[in-house]
């Protein structure tokens, strides 16, 4: 078990315990997110240590903050719509609430983190009232433009509160892959309560901590993730903060990820499905509350970076030309972990119209429009956003 005798070092955002064990040490790198205007490609870019931390009283496993959320998300680039993939798992998201809890007219629902409105627009499509909390004003004037009503604000107990003067509590609340990127993480989970209706269901998707660790998926690891989450830990975080778990289910998206279905402890509609059992089962049999799981990842992450290199390598010895698909964040952690810039690869392409024309951080690959791949040719395309590699 490696151990660090750090008596100042960071303490476990949920707990407060000092944090002691290490899960992954991915180097000092830039903010993943934060692409480069060609001008900027002789500034020098602030690098932050990519080192996550695993705490001994509860396995959650984290990064520190080295910038504010308001830095990393008031202007963001990534917009959820340019993933067709994204879409589909929306809509069906909209049905599957639509018939399970009988939504209509007179229902309401609220998105925490709710982008350029990629979810929200189907439940306005059906009739029923709906609101996005989203901090990163460029996105939300998308939102707004597609008739979502939007708030440009940060979740967390003081804007819970100012919300619900304005607003009715959510009888749907959902939150999509926003609980990795909370900061604070405790005041996050009081604003979610103070917004959900008495008899409310919150649903909320984030990666499985699981599936990271079985799967080696450390590129999933960078600085505006802050927090990564088995079932186990996450059942008792909400449970501190009275809201119940009272069903889940794992989903294919970003690698695997889980959909937890929480409810106010006091109410009693939505009974416990035998689904929470049955994942608690199902990680602790894979190791998630052994300790020795999280600290042998750091060890499976080096092996991983060796065979890559080494299959790049030899490409490049060979004379074949190789060039990126996507510029998504997890993509930046890999690139840069490894060394891999425009010495290896060529360029990337990306759909979003945001990206092309910039640079990736760190590595200052630049990024084209898809239709650079037919004109180029390369012989190799490696495949940054794995999770959508079908689509």
């Amino acid at each position: 078990m490696e151990t660090l005798n750090k008596t100042d070092g960071p303490t476990c955002r949920f707990s407060g315990i000092e944090l002691k064990h290490t899960f992954a040490d991915l180097g000092r790198q830039p903010l993943s997110n934060s692409y480069l205007h060609p001008s900027k490609l002789s500034h020098a870019e602030p690098h932050y240590p990519l080192y996550a931390w695993v705490s001994e009283d509860n396995f959650l496993v984290q990064l520190e903050q080295f910038e504010t959320a308001d830095e990393i998300f008031s202007d963001y680039a990534y917009f959820s719509s340019f993933s067709d993939g994204w879409l589909r798992h929306a809509e069906a998201y909209t049905s599957l609430m639509v018939e399970r809890f009988g939504l209509s007219a007179e229902s309401f629902v609220m998105e925490v983190a709710s982008n350029d409105g990629y979810l929200l627009q189907y439940f306005t499509q059906r009739g029923i009232p709906v609101l996005g909390v989203e901090p990163a004003a460029n996105v939300a004037e998308v939102a707004i433009g597609k008739g979502v009503p939007s708030e440009v604000v940060f979740m967390g107990e003081a804007s819970a509160k100012e919300l619900m003067q304005r607003y009715p509590g959510a009888d749907i609340l959902a939150a999509n892959n926003v609980l990795a990127h909370v900061p604070d993480l405790n005041d996050f989970i009081i604003g979610l309560r103070t917004c959900l209706a008495p008899d409310g269901v919150l649903t909320i998707e984030f990666p499985h901590l699981m599936k990271l660790i079985q799967e080696t998926q450390f590129d999933t690891i960078y600085h505006e993730h802050f927090s990564y989450f088995s079932f186990y830990t996450v059942q008792r975080i909400f449970a501190h903060h009275g809201i119940t778990l009272f069903d889940v289910e794992q989903l294919p998206t970003h690698g695997g990820s889980l959909r937890i279905y929480g409810k106010h402890a006091a109410s009693t509609a939505h009974p416990v499905t035998g689904r929470v059992q049955s994942l608690l089962d199902e990680e602790v049999a894979a190791g998630l509350t052994d300790m020795a799981t999280y600290t042998n990842f750091n060890e499976k992450v080096k092996k991983l970076k060796r065979n890559a290199l080494g299959f790049l390598l030899a490409a490049k010895e060979e004379g074949k030309s190789i060039a990126a698909y996507g510029a998504p964040a997890k993509g930046n952690t890999m690139l840069n972990y490894c060394g891999i810039r425009t010495d290896i690869i060529d360029y990337t392409v990306d759909r979003s119209p945001h990206k092309q024309g910039l640079f990736l951080p760190g590595t200052q690959i630049p990024i084209f429009g898809p239709d650079h791949v037919a004109q180029t040719k390369p012989d190799y395309l490696l495949i940054l956003p794995w999770n959508i590699k079908d689509e």
